[in-house]
């Protein structure tokens, strides 16, 4: 199939590996041709700019960093909106604000939003999970890519319910990431060894996708990104902005986002991976 892809990050690349890999023709275009570097040499063509990234193909996928990005490469000079055709399935897999999904759709004819999770290990290994919204026939259009960069499908409702679906996510997310930093912090502090702890809470009613993929990161310094900390702050705040208009009050995530603005605001480490949590109580080597 003949895919557009805008976006080539650390999600995005793995995601566009793997379309490659399946025997795609994926154009490409990022704000910065020296990151796109590594899938223009597994095959992927270069576009100058969005729009150009969409001509003449069936779908068309963003996986870009905010909100605002989301608005550019739709929206902006150059943007897709500019050329899109009533035959193309528009896939933006950006996290984004599920009020800016469904404005998409009323203004293109075929708009899916399908953000994931999954991490750069997912996108690498083509185990990430999708989380659907928009037309019920535009999702089944792209089942088939889908299938190709994932592990598992999930389709919730029209325009922003994947959305929505993914600021849920975020919210569960947000609980172990603090709770995972809070661990490792209280065990150190007792003087226990992290490895074996980790491994030991791994293994029984505590275990969790984040602490089995990013506490060993932690223990080896490394707190490279495989999902940056300041898109996971970004994340929190359009869920907390969501709660706001359905009038909840979830403490425990925004307890979250205020470490996290700690985080990122503060310290200035928003390039770091989201496990960098835990340098609020230690420095980058643990000590």
């Amino acid at each position: 199939m003949k895919v557009g892809f805008i976006g080539t990050g650390v999600m995005g690349t793995g995601i566009i590996n793997n379309l490659l890999q399946h025997g795609n023709e994926v154009t490409v275009y990022n704000r910065t041709k020296a990151h796109a570097q590594t899938v223009i040499d597994n095959g992927a063509r270069w576009a100058s700019t969005p729009a150009t990234a969409c001509q003449g193909n069936e779908v068309v996928f963003t996986m870009v960093g905010f909100p605002s990005d989301v608005e550019e490469v739709y929206y902006g000079v150059n943007g897709i909106l500019t050329v899109a055709t009533p035959e193309q399935v528009l896939v933006d897999m950006t996290t984004s604000k599920p009020s800016l999904a469904q404005r998409l759709a009323k203004d293109a004819a075929h708009v899916v939003d399908a953000p994931v999770s999954g991490g750069d290990i997912g996108a690498k290994n083509a185990t990430l999970t999708v989380m659907l919204g928009g037309h019920r026939e535009d999702v089944e259009k792209i089942m088939p890519l889908l299938r190709q960069i994932s592990a598992s499908q999930h389709y919730f409702g029209p325009a922003g319910s994947g959305q929505h679906a993914k600021m849920a996510n975020q919210i569960m997310v947000a609980g172990t990431m603090t709770g995972m930093s809070e661990m490792l912090v209280y065990a150190r502090v007792a003087g226990l060894d992290l490895g074996a702890v980790t491994a030991t809470v791994g293994s029984g009613a505590a275990a969790n996708w984040s602490l089995s993929n990013y506490g060993p990161r932690i223990l080896r310094g490394d707190y490279t990104p495989g999902f940056f900390a300041k898109h996971f702050l970004k994340d929190l705040r359009i869920a907390l902005e969501e709660v706001d208009h359905m009038g909840l009050e979830l403490p425990a995530t925004t307890a979250a986002k205020r470490l996290y603005e700690q985080l990122v605001d503060e310290k200035k480490l928003g390039n770091d991976g989201t496990q960098a949590l835990v340098k609020l109580w230690w420095g980058s080597n643990n000590d």
